[in-house]
């Protein structure tokens, strides 16, 4: 159906000539691996000889960004790689409260930091050796142009996250909370089974103040925004990130984010020097900042403003 919220602010044109953005509305891996970028060069150059700001969408886990001329949309990336004309856009996920059927409350401040996780996570031999093989076969897609991304350094997630939440677990100072999934989605093969694991994931958030959240194949965690959509308090890893709307949204008043070799002594501080008052308030400005910047029709309507200002 029409969404009346977003026809306020934009309108489709059949036309480059009568548009004010031009929007390829396909992943434009779509064009390389097909062996058609001559179309999608084509398009954008017409775009900006007639002095139109151009959009494109990268999907997947890893993405690639054009030129600076262009502003790409995209899920991950790394920060320090990539240019200022590329948004990173959140996942796009329903209310979690809507399938716990449940609705929102806080959690009050305890003596200790409370950590939460579930997920995959394991230290194997053959989860390594999997990892490898997976990381060769994508590059081997990549360097004979089958699939047309930026190029991401080996990063074993499923293992990195045992290893880090290992530590987190064995410290006295700190109260977790972890059920580790030898693969990912607990190898789910059965909708009883989704719905089972999927209700043991969600709880476990809402249970917990913090959650662990560390990317995975792609440089960005859906478990990051689902943590905040129910109102807690990401507990990130850094690892060159960037988050959407970074120039709006001052990130550190949401999250906890860590440096990998820092993070036990990060959260102690930051639990440490948060008010009980300030901890609740967390919680309730996290919730509502997914539902006002991050949700799907939130984040286009926020992008909207991002360039309404741009062009006065």
């Amino acid at each position: 159906m029409p969404n009346d919220n977003l026809l306020n602010k934009y309108q489709i044109f059949s036309t480059v000539e009568e548009c004010d953005i031009a929007i390829v509305p396909v992943d434009i891996g779509y064009f390389y691996t097909n062996k058609n970028q001559g179309k999608l060069d084509n398009f954008i150059n017409k775009a900006l000889a007639l002095g139109k700001k151009v959009w494109v969408y990268s999907g997947g886990d890893y993405g690639k960004s054009l030129e600076s001329s262009v502003h790409t949309f995209r899920m991950s990336g790394f920060d320090s790689k990539m240019n200022q004309q590329t948004f990173i856009m959140p996942s796009f996920i329903g209310d979690p409260y809507v399938k716990l059927s449940k609705n929102f409350h806080t959690i009050a401040k305890l003596e200790q930091p409370q950590i939460g996780f579930v997920g995959h996570a394991s230290n194997s031999l053959s989860k390594k050796i999997k990892e490898i093989s997976m990381y060769l076969n994508y590059n081997f897609k990549r360097w004979t142009k089958k699939t047309a991304t930026d190029y991401y350094n080996f990063y074993p997630s499923s293992i990195k996250r045992f290893q880090l939440l290992a530590i987190l677990k064995k410290n006295p100072d700190l109260k977790t909370n972890f059920i580790f999934r030898n693969k990912y989605r607990a190898g789910i093969k059965s909708l009883q089974q989704k719905n089972k694991t999927t209700i043991e994931f969600l709880e476990n958030i809402e249970k917990n103040p913090y959650t662990f959240c560390l990317r995975g194949a792609g440089n960005f965690s859906v478990r990051f925004y689902e943590t905040l959509a129910m109102g807690r308090i990401p507990f990130v890893i850094d690892t060159d990130f960037r988050l959407p709307l970074s120039d709006t949204i001052n990130w550190k008043k949401h999250c906890v984010i860590a440096k990998e070799q820092e993070m036990v002594d990060t959260i102690i501080d930051f639990h440490q020097n948060i008010s009980p008052e300030d901890f609740e308030l967390m919680q309730i400005n996290n919730q509502k900042l997914w539902k006002e910047y991050l949700e799907r029709e939130a984040y286009f309507l926020k992008i909207h403003s991002v360039f309404k200002l741009k062009t006065e």
